[in-house]
Formats: structure tokens, sequence, C-alpha cells
């Protein structure tokens, strides 16, 4: 199978890597950056921005939030299905 992306530079602007699972965790931060969440469950989100901002935010189903976040909060989240798309 060809791959369109072989020979192209990892950018900020995407396309992500890779869609990593997250657990929510007041204390951890992701392994890697995101470059958005992927959220399948909507609710509230509260995460450390990669400015290290904490943030709390209201999403819906299947909302791609397109903000760099180190850590996904457990205390403040409801929303579920929280995935980091990442550049590894």
């Amino acid at each position: 199978m060809a791959n369109p992306f072989k020979y192209r530079a990892l950018s900020p602007n995407g396309p992500a890597t890779d869609a990593a699972p997250v657990v929510p965790d007041d204390a951890t931060d992701l392994p890697d950056v995101a470059i958005a969440l992927y959220i399948e469950t909507g609710g509230s989100l509260t995460v450390t921005t990669e400015a290290g901002q904490v943030r709390t935010v209201q999403v819906t189903d299947f909302t791609i939030l397109p903000i760099a976040v180190a850590r996904v909060h457990q205390t403040g989240t409801t929303a579920t299905g929280v995935h980091a798309l990442v550049l590894a």
C-alpha cells in the first residue's frame, strides 16, 4: 500500500499521526502534547493547555477541539471517549 505521508514533515497543522485514548488524570500529563482532542460523548472538559492554562469548556458529541493540550483533568471532566490527536 502506498503511504502518501511517508515523506511529509510532521506539522501541528496536521494531519495527526495517531489518536490515543485518554484517561483523564488530575496529576499526569499526556505522554505527548495533543494537537487536538476528539471527544465522542459531550459534556464538560477540563484541560491544561500547552501554554499552561487550565480551561474548562463545554463540548458536544463528536467534537474535534483544536487546542494543544498537555493534560486532561479528571476533576471537572464529564465528557467521555476522549482521544488525543498526536504527532507520534
